[in-house]
């Protein structure tokens, strides 16, 4: 009997193991596509920022009209 219970305590902890380890895999992917999402929205803010031509230091234009009026 106690080597049976020996023989379950070690299946228990080999399946724990590969668990944390196959967790621990997710974590490390979802990081790197929080960086890479962190990154592709940062480019965009900056893009945005250039296109419209307003930083942080511009005002933005109190209701003017557009050229073709």
């Amino acid at each position: 009997m106690d080597e049976e219970r020996m023989i379950e305590i070690e299946t228990k902890i080999a399946y724990q193991e590969k668990t944390i380890k196959d967790l621990n895999s997710v974590i490390c992917r979802q990081q790197e596509e929080i960086e890479r999402l962190g990154s592709i929205c940062n480019t965009l803010v900056r893009k945005m920022s250039e296109i419209s031509g307003f930083g942080a230091g511009n005002a933005l234009p109190a209701n003017e009209k557009p050229p073709h009026y």
